[in-house]
């Protein structure tokens, strides 16, 4: 388990920018409550991959596709906040996007569906403060 604190949007944007250089896995599952900066940490993440179009939540559409410049790869950018019960998040067709190695999965809410891939990177940001987040990585040899 790695621990990260940030002060700013800023330092939690370039913790995810870190983690998307150094990670093997194409799945991370981020948790954390309402406002804690799961998107800003997937808005970092995304520039690492040098997506430059605007990355917002997707909690009502569940689902955005981004294209990784230059490649034939994507970034999934999944939020679960609104999806109640395991049922309907298995219509989403997770299983399908993971499988698919071209693809990035990051999921919001990702506690809500408990059938995750092994190799998912388990990302936790939890509020310290007004300002200040500690982020907590696990798995995949925790970067």
């Amino acid at each position: 388990m790695k621990k990260y604190i940030s002060h700013s949007e800023k330092e939690t944007k370039d913790i995810a920018q870190n983690i998307a250089k150094e990670s093997k896995s194409n799945t991370f599952a981020l948790t954390g409550e309402l406002g804690a900066g799961k998107t800003i940490f997937v808005q970092g993440f995304a520039k690492a991959l040098g997506i430059e179009e605007k990355i917002i939540s997707p909690t009502f559409v569940l689902i955005r596709q981004h294209q990784i410049p230059h490649t034939q790869n994507a970034l999934y950018h999944i939020d679960l906040y609104r999806l109640e019960d395991a049922e309907n998040i298995k219509h989403l067709g997770l299983e399908d996007l993971w499988s698919d190695s071209n693809n990035i999965i990051l999921i919001e809410w990702a506690e809500k569906y408990p059938n995750l891939p092994d190799n998912t990177v388990k990302i936790s940001i939890t509020k310290l403060d007004e300002n200040a987040r500690q982020i907590t990585v696990s798995s995949q040899t925790d970067l």
